[in-house]
């Protein structure tokens, strides 16, 4: 039981007199010999008072639903939600389900993963999860009592492995997962969902089920039965979604990871997206001719979507566009769009379009020094190129570009803007808890308002904390949205950049001008109420 939020909750239980003084000391001496242990689960276990007011009084402490656990309350047969092995990693227990809503002991409310793999588990099944707290030694006696029960898993395949790999795709569909991942472990084959950018477990199936899975996964992707080593697949049987698959074996088996892709999902706004709210900013950034604008950011930090709502901002009868994607993720009307394969690279497809009339050309990634130095004749011979490139920021294109082997000439003339950035997740509106800045938080906006030469609006402001509900399924965040920063070449950055400068010194004549890095968009994004600090933090190590 998790008593860190509280401490020291030996005085809280001396003064409501569930124990004596000497009773905490007795618990805090045997705690010496065994740190990991609680101090409420010690007190319990030495039978230093009666169990039911230690237990209801910690639950008043830490604002938590209790419940002594038996095996007498168990009412379902657990397993066929959840495998008792799942439960037991978690150290949970599942004990009823009445009205769609489930009833969930668990040892530890400081370990938020376990409770939101619960919860997740019984969500995709359309359950509602009811958190409630019991002694560490009372969840392992009920698991070990029912212990003779058999296992299943919590997808709930049976012994279907078609229903089982359908129903983990379709319900990573309904939870919006962008890539599912069947992992092989020593023990069992391990399930997660990436949500909104964060890897979630969800389940577990059996060893011995597992050569029948990775033998169905190949069926539907077209791969190789007989083949260990790595493959490239696509399964097309779903049909709203184009769904890339990549298999490696590891020293358990082979890995599979589906990449789930709606064919005809809505180009999302670029205001939507994060882009700053600023029609001239977006004019000045995407509205060329003559030039190339270059996407920077890490894989899955949705630079294509962004190129996607450019090229749709773009599109118009007049103007012919053409796309080279890897695959094509999303189909525009209008578009002439092309999709690489073995076969045929982006280098290959981009010097025929060359020949097809284009206005408008979006490659989906320069890779190498040939494709660059098309992009860049393209650029040169009255086309508008937009493209991506795997860097940090949107200083360093340049730097990428010329270890492509680029000329700072060729940089300096063609390239007009290049746009750097990372998705961090949106609070969800449902649960946020308002709340003041922590000292420490306003002293690390004042340091970004000092470095960047800039002055926030921060009277009256507040932050929100992550809490967590059943829409977002207990996280405290529900969706992404994109932090920006954009460099648009003018003269005084052109000249630097053919003199062959370093990007230090670019940076500081960009600073000049409207460029600004991206943890400023990100205190915007904080002081407007998307996000907060502490997401900031783990997207861009801030503090």
């Amino acid at each position: 039981m998790d008593l860190r939020r509280r401490q020291p909750i030996g005085i809280e239980l001396v003064k409501r007199g569930v124990v004596t003084e000497s009773d905490i000391q007795t618990a805090l001496e045997y705690q010496k010999q065994h740190p990991d242990e609680k101090l409420g689960d010690i007190i319990h276990n030495l039978h230093l008072c009666d169990e039911k007011d230690l237990l209801q009084t910690l639950g008043d402490v830490i604002g938590e639903k209790t419940m002594l656990l038996k095996p007498e309350h168990v009412k379902v047969k657990f397993d066929e939600y959840i495998s008792p092995d799942v439960l037991r990693k978690n150290n949970a227990v599942l004990f009823d389900i009445e009205d769609g809503r489930a009833k969930v002991c668990f040892a530890d409310t400081v370990n938020r993963r376990a409770i939101d793999t619960i919860r997740l588990l019984l969500l995709n099944r359309g359950i509602v999860m009811d958190k409630y707290i019991t002694f560490s030694s009372n969840i392992d006696m009920v698991l070990n009592a029912l212990s003779e029960k058999s296992s299943s898993n919590e997808i709930g395949e049976g012994n279907d492995i078609t229903g089982l790999v359908d129903n983990v795709i379709k319900t990573g569909m309904e939870r919006r997962a962008s890539d599912i991942h069947f992992e092989p472990m020593e023990n069992d084959l391990r399930i997660r969902y990436r949500i909104d950018g964060e890897l979630f477990e969800v389940g577990e199936v059996s060893k011995e089920k597992q050569p029948q899975v990775i033998g169905r996964l190949k069926a539907i992707s077209n791969m190789h039965q007989e083949k260990q080593e790595s493959q490239d697949g696509r399964i097309t049987i779903y049909p709203n979604y184009n769904i890339r698959v990549s298999s490696q074996k590891n020293i358990y088996g082979e890995k599979f990871v589906l990449r789930l892709l709606k064919k005809n999902a809505n180009v999302r706004e670029m205001f939507e997206l994060g882009f700053p709210n600023d029609e001239k900013l977006v004019k000045d950034s995407f509205d060329k001719r003559n030039s190339v604008t270059v996407m920077a950011a890490p894989t899955g930090e949705g630079k294509t979507t962004t190129l996607y709502s450019v090229v749709q901002s773009l599109n118009k009868p007049q103007i012919n566009i053409t796309t080279i994607e890897d695959p094509v993720e999303i189909r525009i009307p209008g578009l002439n769009q092309i999709e690489v394969d073995a076969k045929t690279t982006f280098l290959d497809s981009l010097r025929t379009v060359l020949r097809q009339d284009p206005d408008i050309i979006l490659v989906g990634e320069v890779r190498d020094k040939e494709t660059a130095e098309i992009a860049m004749q393209a650029g040169q011979t009255g086309h508008y190129v937009l493209t991506t490139i795997h860097t940090i920021d949107a200083i360093e294109v340049i730097t990428r570009l010329r270890k492509m082997g680029i000329s700072d000439y060729d940089i300096a003339s063609t390239v007009a803007t290049t746009v750097s950035q990372r998705l961090v997740r949106r609070l969800c509106k449902n649960c946020a808890k308002e709340r003041d800045f922590t000292k420490e938080e306003m002293d690390f906006i004042h340091y970004v308002e000092e470095k960047n030469k800039i002055k926030f609006d921060l009277e009256g402001k507040k932050t929100y904390e992550a809490v967590g509900c059943d829409k977002c399924n207990g996280v405290g965040y529900y969706d992404r949205i994109g932090l920006f920063e954009i460099l648009i070449l003018d003269d005084k950055v052109r000249e630097l950049i053919a003199k062959g400068e370093s990007t230090l010194k670019i940076k500081e004549e960009a600073m000049n001008g409207r460029y600004k890095p991206l943890i400023v968009d990100g205190i915007y994004k904080v002081l407007n109420g998307d996000t907060n600090i502490q997401e900031l933090n783990r997207k861009l190590r801030i503090l």
